[in-house]
């Protein structure tokens, strides 16, 4: 049976998708902490679908 290889997508290596691989699809624990800090620091962000999507709620009198 022939195993999936993935890239990792912080490094771009070819990774084996398997639960042999704690950090799939993350090729090291690194590459898993480099791309969380991308998130956290706001590098990465998902686009929203629409401009009301997340509007600030009514400031509290």
């Amino acid at each position: 049976m022939k195993r999936k290889s993935v890239a990792c997508p912080t490094c771009g290596k070819d990774v084996v998708w398997g639960v042999d691989n704690p950090w799939r699809p993350f090729c090291s624990e690194r590459c898993r902490l480099l791309d969380l800090g991308e998130w956290a620091s706001g590098n990465y962000k998902v686009p929203a679908e629409g401009p009301d999507d997340f509007e600030d709620p009514e400031p509290r009198g």
